[in-house]
């Protein structure tokens, strides 16, 4: 083993022949302290020494180059002498970080439990199918790309931090190539899209907490945006203009039940995902009811206003309404209309909507009607399928008297804010259970 002179200097590493190792030597060296050159001309800089049971270890600091120096490395060797002398192992812990999974492994490895239903959400359920391809989505265009490689033991609250304000500055922006011929999609960054990322991220490294690769949430400590787009509602003109773009669209030939599916959502405040999903099984036209088996908030009892039953039949008639069949079917293939997002934003530009106007716009437009008319939040969330079902609610099969008149109040109040000329000659309805 040579010995350097004196401590090791630039002038060592520079002169350093292939194959050999030099170790510090002389007034201030560092026990153990060397460096090592192999074929190539990269000069790495390494430590010998015995931990406190003795066991014999060699570390590699680095290769020479920023940030290290024989002045850097060598006070690093001293770092790493000084946790040894302390019973700590370095090298031990090294190779642990050297193996420790990375954030893309991370992510692998949430998206198999998910999918398996091994982690339950807030509402005690486990995720949806729709919900674990958004969060799929999230990860490939933006997890991925920016933090894939980190360790994610290593991943601290600053780099979470930096990484929202790249998805939010459109860093991580691209087209980018489907596997169906001529298709593409645009991924798109934007706030909204950094902070519901930087949320995903956080249930990821919960899970990450929970098996033993990480010891804290880095997420927790994330100061996310507000993402007021959900506050969004139509005002008595935009209700206009949605209806404007309704006719329009179908004067234009837009595919007809896209068509209806936007005006069904305007007069039920459904979610885009259960209407485009909707089946005939579960329609009872009879009872205006529908019962939904699979939701957000899981099968879900709703009541069906006289307005929105209209535009059912007129898809039945359309559809044929075999009991296996989509209510409002896609233009091509079997699945349900992928398309329908493209289909709403069409139909806003065609009545002079504002850009931001969306499916879930109608949602919130409905349930600010709802409170318009001074119903009760158990009502609200009854039409429009929040969570608050009791235990019973899952033997009844039909809507009450109650909701089906506030469905028709609030329906009609909608169709009225539509069609002017329908303004103030609107039936009132009362809302009391029917008596016998």
């Amino acid at each position: 083993m040579a010995t350097a002179a004196s401590k090791i200097s630039l002038t060592d590493v520079r002169e350093l022949p292939p194959n050999r190792e030099l170790f510090d030597g002389g007034k201030g060296a560092v026990a153990g302290f060397g460096i090592r050159r192999q074929r190539s001309t990269a000069i790495a800089y390494i430590l010998l020494f015995r931990t406190a049971e003795g066991r014999s270890c060699r570390y590699t600091i680095g290769r020479h180059g920023a940030p290290w120096t024989p002045e850097t490395a060598r006070a690093k060797a001293k770092a790493i002498l000084a946790e040894a002398a302390g019973g700590a192992d370095p090298a031990a812990a090294k190779q642990e970080l050297r193996d420790a999974p990375t954030v893309k492994e991370l992510c692998e490895r949430y998206l198999a439990a998910a999918k398996a239903g091994r982690l339950t959400t807030r509402r005690g359920g486990t995720k949806k199918a729709s919900t674990l391809d958004s969060d799929t989505s999230r990860i490939n265009s933006h997890v991925l790309p920016l933090l894939g490689n980190k360790k994610a033991m290593t991943v601290t609250t600053n780099d979470l931090e930096e990484f929202m304000h790249a998805v939010a500055d459109g860093k991580t922006h691209r087209r980018e190539k489907l596997d169906k011929p001529r298709a593409f999609r645009n991924v798109r960054g934007g706030m909204g899209t950094a902070s519901r990322t930087i949320g995903l991220l956080g249930a990821i490294f919960n899970y990450a907490v929970k098996v033993g690769i990480c010891t804290h949430n880095p997420a927790t400590g994330v100061l996310r945006p507000a993402d007021g787009k959900r506050d969004r509602r139509l005002s008595d003109d935009e209700f206009v203009l949605l209806h404007d773009g309704l006719l329009k669209a179908t004067e234009a030939g837009m595919w007809p039940h896209a068509v209806a599916a936007a005006r069904f959502l305007a007069l039920t405040g459904w979610r885009s995902g259960e209407a485009i999903g909707l089946r005939w099984k579960e329609v009872d036209l009879d009872r205006r009811t529908a019962r939904l088996g699979d939701t957000k908030t899981g099968a879900s009892l709703r009541p069906l206003s006289r307005a929105a039953c209209a535009v059912l039949t007129t898809q039945k008639a359309a559809t044929g309404g075999a009991a296996e069949a989509l209510v409002f079917p896609p233009s091509r293939g079997e699945t349900t209309m992928t398309g329908f997002k493209r289909f709403m934003a069409r139909i806003g530009r065609l009545g002079g909507l504002p850009a931001e106007i969306t499916a879930h716009t109608l949602r919130h437009s409905f349930a600010s009607v709802c409170a318009d008319l001074d119903m009760t939040e158990t009502t609200i969330a009854a039409l429009i399928g929040h969570k608050g079902r009791s235990v019973t609610s899952r033997y009844i099969h039909s809507a009450d008297a109650v909701l089906l008149a506030a469905a028709d109040k609030v329906a009609g109040e909608i169709a009225r804010r539509m069609e002017p000329s329908q303004r103030g000659s609107a039936e009132i309805v009362q809302l009391h259970a029917a008596t016998a």
